[in-house]
């Protein structure tokens, strides 16, 4: 009797990526067709799209939204890169809901939000530089102070600005920087320790009744540079009365004035300022100086809360001095991260 074959399937021997991408496939498919001819796809999702419109100009005209009804401007400023959250929920949504009209709509805010904050997801770090400095609001609830202080020291910075300093504080952070930096001076609750010399050292007046700000001339082997210590009043979200700033505003007009009227042209703030580059009512500092955040590094930069950072309050700013890199240090006994930057100071070769 003739022996019968028979033939079984084989594996195919396709790769595992090669399966994948074919599932992938099949799975596009099956959602174009089932798209396919289907006339309601431009009718579904307009609440969808209209939504996604409206996030568009909230983020695109931020500087509109008047600060008049509890400050929901500078709100909405100080959390602006977070509203990039919505726009994979509504991408989601929108293909779920099998609408054309809401996937074409959420390119709208997606374009809108690159633009803000796209160049903070590439690496602009540069080389070079220098001078390196780095600012701490330290937290006067600290428990290791010590352990703090090291850790900011450790980061190399020639210069350091420390606030929210207690008095009892102050004499464990002297003994911790001091192998560090030769030179330093506290004024009122904020500080600044430096390996160059410091001259004409004064509290800054930014109309709070005690000194929360200071100024002093660094001479660096670059030359000389004004460097100001700021911890600006904070801020709260409140049911009944919105985002109170009103102390913080005025202290940032003060603290602008300041700055505006500082006779050295190379000028480095350093400190907490309770908002965001984004704030219009920080504008008379940011107006006049470049963040060194918004010019290097990468990644947003976000320094508090420390355990989960949300926003980039803790600033480090130059005028006429350009900024190389920047970034956060790791987690320190305070609630704020420290946050550091390398600047050259002699531009005239740039």
């Amino acid at each position: 009797m003739a022996q019968q074959a028979y033939v079984t399937e084989t594996d195919s021997g396709d790769s595992e990526p090669e399966r994948r991408e074919s599932r992938v496939r099949r799975l596009m498919n099956r959602l174009v067709s089932g798209w396919h001819g289907d006339v309601r796809i431009w009718r579904r999702g307009l609440v969808l799209a209209a939504v996604a419109v409206i996030l568009s100009l909230v983020m695109g005209l931020h500087a509109r939204i008047p600060n008049a009804i509890g400050n929901l401007g500078s709100l909405t400023e100080t959390f602006l890169p977070w509203l990039g959250l919505l726009i994979p929920v509504l991408l989601v949504l929108a293909v779920v809901r099998k609408s054309a009209t809401a996937l074409i709509a959420v390119l709208l805010p997606a374009i809108v939000w690159l633009n803000l904050f796209g160049g903070q997801l590439t690496d602009k770090t540069g080389s070079g530089g220098d001078l390196t400095v780095a600012t701490h609001n330290v937290n006067a609830d600290n428990t290791d102070p010590s352990g703090t202080a090291q850790d900011v020291a450790a980061s190399g910075a020639d210069v350091v600005a420390l606030e929210e300093l207690t008095a009892d504080a102050v004499p464990t952070y002297e003994k911790a920087l001091a192998s560090t930096y030769k030179y330093h001076s506290v004024q009122g609750t904020v500080g600044v320790w430096s390996k160059y010399p410091l001259t004409d050292v004064k509290p800054v007046n930014i109309e709070l009744g005690w000194t929360r700000a200071m100024r002093a001339t660094v001479a660096t082997p670059a030359g000389q540079v004004a460097v100001y210590a700021a911890h600006l009043p904070s801020v709260r979200v409140k049911m009944e009365a919105g985002f109170t700033a009103r102390q913080r505003d005025k202290s940032a007009n003060a603290l602008g004035e300041a700055i505006a009227d500082e006779p050295i042209r190379k000028v480095v703030l350093l400190g907490d300022l309770n908002g965001t580059m984004n704030d219009r009512a920080l504008r008379a500092v940011t107006a006049q100086m470049r963040s060194t955040q918004g010019a290097s590094g990468s990644g947003m930069g976000f320094s508090w809360p420390a355990s989960f950072p949300m926003a980039r309050i803790d600033q480090i700013m130059v005028r006429d001095i350009e900024p190389m890199t920047s970034w956060t240090l790791p987690e320190t006994g305070s609630d704020h991260l420290p946050v550091a930057a390398r600047v050259k100071v002699d531009t005239s070769a740039s």
